[in-house]
């Protein structure tokens, strides 16, 4: 076990300089944060959508859920057009207002340079052997994969679309990464709530993570139907914690595994001190989190 390499990963991870970052108001709601080349770009290219106050951004729109996102999906469309914005996904993740309720959806290559809370459902998988140890089963990301291949990941992870449950991303994602049946996740209990934030090229990642632990049975092997994991394999915990430090995984399923290894406690009597580190990102296990995002 290494203590304090997992807890200077966990600062490397977790921690930045929220000052170089601006908040980003739509209507009265401060719902997203821009870095310094966005604000310039949004100020000079989209005038008549965003404007500058006191330290901050200000978007004007107002009105409906489809008219805010009728304009901003047009907005993107532009930034697309103008090489600001990469792997785009034909996708939308939902928006949401401080209160819990949808404000509105936009495509989630446009989310980080916003620097809107988007969600996901990750899956620890879990097996315990004859002899009594847990191991975790760790996914390895296809080699072909446009965004971080080989990575290493959990045995499930994917972002909840626009109109989606977490209940039906948790099916959707178990099935097409791992073949988990609807039958295994159908009311599992959440394990961890975790908000995962960093800069990134794009902007500010920042997302909801929706965890759980699906313990399979000694010999039940995970199987991807959609192409995107090349292989899973059946990790002893010491062997997670060397992957973790060697940065091999995707971050935000470093941030899952680490969280389940402490939940477990693979730390033994050290565990109150990552827990005490993990503190930072975990948050109250409520279905409705949004509130506490902002």
């Amino acid at each position: 076990m290494q203590v304090d390499a997992v807890l200077a990963y966990l600062d490397k991870i977790t921690r930045f300089d929220r000052q170089q970052f601006t908040p980003l108001y739509i209507g009265k709601e401060r719902l997203g944060w821009v870095n310094a080349a966005w604000k310039e770009r949004l100020l000079n290219s989209e005038s008549q959508l965003f404007e500058e106050q006191y330290q901050k951004l200000h978007c004007r729109l107002d009105g409906s859920y489809r008219s805010i996102s009728h304009a901003l999906a047009q907005a993107a469309r532009r930034w697309q057009q103008a090489g600001w914005l990469n792997g785009w996904r034909n996708e939308n993740f939902t928006a949401f207002r401080h209160d819990g309720s949808p404000y509105f959806e936009l495509e989630r290559a446009a989310f980080r340079p916003l620097g809107l809370t988007s969600r996901a459902v990750h899956l620890n998988g879990l097996t315990r052997l004859p002899s009594g140890e847990v191991r975790m089963w760790v996914g390895r990301r296809s080699p072909h994969k446009a965004v971080d291949p080989n990575r290493m990941d959990n045995l499930v992870g994917g972002g909840v679309a626009a109109g989606e449950t977490i209940e039906l991303a948790l099916e959707r994602e178990g099935w097409e990464e791992a073949g988990v049946r609807r039958d295994q996740v159908l009311g599992l209990p959440q394990s961890s709530l975790l908000l995962a934030e960093r800069p990134v090229q794009r902007g500010l990642h920042r997302e909801w993570i929706y965890a759980f632990d699906l313990w399979l049975e000694s010999g039940e092997i995970p199987c991807n139907q959609d192409g995107e994991v090349a292989e899973h394999i059946l990790t002893p915990f010491a062997e997670v914690e060397r992957l973790l430090l060697e940065e091999r995984f995707m971050i935000d399923a470093a941030l899952v595994a680490t969280d389940c290894l402490a939940r477990h406690g693979y730390w033994g009597e050290h565990t109150p001190t990552i827990d005490a580190a993990l503190a930072r990102i975990r948050r109250p296990q409520l279905h409705d989190v949004h509130a506490l995002a902002h």
